[in-house]
Formats: C-alpha cells, structure tokens, sequence
C-alpha cells in the first residue's frame, strides 16, 4: 500500500505500561535432545503460532485411514448446520470398516453425526454428512480439497470422506499438523474431540447409542483434549492427539507407527520440555518513541537459545486507508532468525480500541 512506512525494532527497546517481558523458562539444554518415533512419518506443532516444532519425513505424501476424518469434520461444521437433520442414504449404509450402524433412511443431525463420526470413526456416518452437506460425496470430496487448498497443504488430496484405501487419497504428516491446528481453534470441533463419551437418542430402541471415544490418549495423558485414530490394512496405525498444558496446546501427528501411544507421550513431553509457549508482549505495551501501543499480545513457542534471535518492525499504515480510519496505525511485525512469525496490530496511545477485551 503506498504511503506506509516500516521501521526495524530491537526487541529490547519495547518499553511496557505496567507490565515487565516474560523471561524465558529455563530449559535443560539450549538445544533439544532429538527425539524419534516408530513411525513413517511423524509431525509436532504449536496449535496457537502454527510453529511445526518436529518433523520426520513430514512432507511424504501417505495414506492417513481415519485420520481424514478431521478434514471431513471441519469441512461439515463451516459448511453445515448442527441442528440440520442428517437422512441416512443407501450408500452409507453398511459402509465397510468402522461403523455407527446407521440403518436406511434414519435421521440423527449433523452434531451427532459428528460425534459418531470422531468418536466412533463411523464410515457410515463420514458418507451420510458428506452427501447431505455436499449434495453428493463427490460434492464434499470437492470442498475438502478447496479447503486443503485453502490451507496450503500441498502433500494432501482428498477421495473420499471416511479414509478406506483409495488411490489418489493421501496426506503427510506436516499437512495434517496444519489442518488439525487449524480445526482445532474452532470450538465446535474442539468439543467433539474431546468428549470422552457421547449419548445420543436411538430411535430403534428404548435405550440411547452410547459412544465412547476410541481416542486412548485422553485418558493416558495429562491435558489430552483430542483428537483421531486411525487404522488400514494398507496404512496402518495412524494417530493424531492434542493435549494442552499451562496455557499451551500442542498436536501430534504420526503415520504408519507401531507404538503410536508412547510415542505420542514422548513427542508432547518433549514439545512442552523445549518449546515451552513464551509471552512476548501485551496488549497496551507502548512501543518507544511512538505514540503507539499493541492492540493485542503476542507469544511464541521458543528454545532457550532463541531469544535474542527475536526482532520487531514497525510498519505504518497510509493515512488515508479505512483501517487508519477506524483508529489501526499499523503493525508489529515479528520476526525469528529473519523469518516472519506473526504480526500485532497497533493503535495510538488511549485509543478505545486498547480498551476492548482482555489481554490475548
């Protein structure tokens, strides 16, 4: 945009309105010990930065089972209504593999659908949601790859909705860190995942489905919130779990392993060893030698060695765009190691804007 003008910050000259920076938690080692898996590909992010803290063969593209299931889930809650009844057609019926034991023509809505399909990694559930919120399962398969477009998964394409071997249908273990942070942040989906049993009415019967979740994690690990298993004879074990601890969330991605469990406890104790979340900033921190404050906080997950590799740039807006008009002067660019890793928008000091909400 014409007429904005960028100014480079060192972290250190950022000065606080009542409040001191965070130190940097102490960690056993600047560096962190490596750490393996048993699996053929394996991932770890940061859910609220994005930050993939653990890759090994992270970009191959592999059958993923079940774990498809999370495109489908989040495709169906941006697309669907949870209270749309959800009719049962013949090609979910008696879908092979896992199943909710659906019967032709019931009706459950699309919520508890979800639960049956994350919980019980229904197939024929998968198939049910992707033909009423896609018209057709050819018509959801399309928008779960616009929304694999979306996020920039360039390892990943999607067949089908329930994820029975097929071929063309592939994602990696990075692509589906991403996706699962991404889904993740939306609270529908979070609460699902993270159910450790769901009841849900039964119109065939006079007792209701009972739905405990295949998910082992969630009772095995401290803070586990989440999320999919999943199993092919042709992938094999797959695993995606999600924990959060002091405030930080973590996910885990493995493909193709046999010790998926520990190697999910090893893979988040490590994350949270050396990679603890590190507050950065406020919101209301003023920036030195400009009127101007932070507008929300910022923190990042950080080795111990990292810090000073931190740096800020100012970047003003043109005076005379909507957004200065409605009181933003800018932006905090934040940078590790001269890379990019997030951005804070900043108004004048006393703005009302600085009045709004909690810190983040």
């Amino acid at each position: 945009m014409k007429g904005f003008k960028q100014y480079r910050i060192a972290l250190a000259s950022m000065l606080l309105l009542g409040a001191t920076m965070l130190a940097i938690q102490p960690a056993a080692s600047a560096k962190p010990k490596p750490i393996g898996t048993n699996a053929r590909a394996a991932a770890l992010i940061d859910v609220s930065s994005g930050r993939i803290l653990y890759s090994s063969n992270g970009d191959q593209s592999m059958r993923i089972a079940s774990l498809t299931k999370i495109m489908t889930a989040i495709v169906a809650i941006d697309h669907g209504k949870l209270d749309d009844k959800v009719k049962t057609g013949k090609r979910a019926v008696g879908k092979e593999g896992s199943s909710i034991y659906l019967q032709l023509g019931e009706v459950m809505t699309l919520e508890n659908m979800l639960y049956g399909l994350m919980l019980r990694s229904g197939n024929d559930a998968a198939t049910a949601i992707a033909e009423h919120v896609g018209g057709s399962e050819e018509g959801f398969v399309h928008l779960m790859n616009e929304k694999a477009r979306f996020l920039n998964l360039k390892h990943s394409q999607f067949k089908n909705p329930h994820g029975l071997d097929e071929e063309g249908h592939y994602s990696s273990a990075n692509d589906l860190a991403v996706l699962t942070a991404y889904a993740l942040k939306n609270k529908t989906f979070a609460r699902i995942v993270g159910t450790r049993e769901k009841k849900v009415p039964n119109p065939h019967e006079k007792w209701d489905y009972t739905w405990p979740n295949k998910n082992k994690m969630l009772a095995m690990y401290e803070g586990a919130d989440g999320v999919k298993t999943g199993y092919t004879k042709k992938s094999l074990r797959c695993l995606v779990s999600s924990a959060t601890r002091n405030g930080q969330q973590l996910a885990a991605v493995t493909i193709n392993d046999s010790d998926d469990w520990n190697d999910h406890k090893n893979l988040l104790d490590w994350g949270y060893a050396n990679y603890p979340l590190q507050k950065l900033a406020s919101k209301g921190q003023t920036i030195a030698g400009y009127p101007f404050a932070l507008g929300q906080g910022f923190s990042y997950p950080l080795e111990l060695d990292e810090q000073d590799s931190i740096h800020t740039s100012l970047v003003l807006i043109d005076p005379k765009s909507t957004d200065y008009a409605l009181g933003e002067r800018g932006s905090l660019d934040w940078y590790l190691k001269g890379e990019k890793i997030g951005s804070t928008p900043v108004f004048e000091v006393g703005s009302h804007r600085l009045k709004d909400d909690a810190d983040e």
